[in-house]
């Protein structure tokens, strides 16, 4: 399952999502992420999903990947949604029980925070997808650069963030043969109730901390002997530049930002 999970790997490609900028992309993402929760009526999900479909589409990758790579995440939605469907008060009540009820208010609601979630995650994996977390980090970095006046540790943020970035897929993979691992030596991950299989997990998790603080540690002396002193006088090799894709991507996000606020009063 977690060999299937997309979201936090970067595949090189050629693309016209690839070639962007990486400042345009991070901002473009955020900005779908803020106007998602502007949905508020099937004419404005239908939009954002098409728009979505089409950014897919421009990745150049099989959209079946990207159902395959939301798969591992989908119970974590599903969990979501059903607390909002079993704790929303208001509307019509169609079921009750202690504090638990099903209203028309808490199915409108569930249905939302899903399809919000679907949403999110697919854009975040289109960002990681298409951008190296290098790429993300120098973005990141000159998206903050204004807050050195307040000196606020810039350079150590995007740091910080490449260093996450990078060692997603590690730790997934990591975590991928640390359970098998303890499958061929009879652990079951799969079967028995919901306190079984935390326990099952605990196995797991051990190694894969012990592993993540020895690869920080070995990354730490890596950098020391190499005389990593932040950003004083340091040169860059890549240098981030602005280009007329970058403002037509611009353009088309704040066009659909507009018409999902017309669709939203419909």
């Amino acid at each position: 399952m977690l060999e299937q999970l997309t979201l936090g790997r970067y595949i090189p490609g050629h693309s016209w999502l690839h070639r962007l900028d990486p400042r345009a992309k991070l901002v473009l993402a955020c900005y779908f992420i803020v106007i998602a929760f502007l949905t508020t009526n099937w004419l404005t999900y239908v939009l954002m999903f098409a728009f979505i479909g089409g950014v897919i589409f421009l990745t150049g990758l099989s959209f079946s990947y990207f159902v395959r790579g939301i798969g591992p995440l989908i119970w974590l939605i599903v969990f979501t949604a059903i607390l909002q469907l079993l704790f929303t008060p208001g509307g019509h009540i169609y079921w009750h029980w202690g504090i638990l009820m099903i209203t028309s208010t808490g199915i409108q609601t569930s249905t939302a925070v899903f399809l919000r979630f679907l949403l999110i995650i697919t854009m975040a994996t289109v960002l990681t997808l298409t951008t190296a977390p290098l790429a993300i980090a120098d973005g990141v970095e000159a998206l903050l650069r204004p807050l050195r006046v307040i000196h606020f540790p810039v350079a150590q943020t995007a740091l910080m963030l490449s260093v996450a970035l990078r060692f997603v897929p590690t730790l997934l993979d990591e975590a991928q043969t640390i359970m098998n691992a303890q499958r061929a030596r009879g652990v079951e991950f799969n079967n028995g109730g919901l306190i079984k299989r935390l326990r099952a997990i605990v196995p797991l998790l051990i190694p894969l901390f012990v592993g993540a603080i020895g690869r920080a540690d070995d990354l730490a002396t890596a950098m020391e002997s190499r005389g990593y002193q932040g950003a004083t006088n340091r040169t860059r090799y890549r240098v981030l530049k602005w280009h007329n894709a970058d403002t037509i991507a611009v353009v088309v996000i704040l066009v659909l930002n507009v018409v999902l606020v017309v669709l939203r009063h419909m």
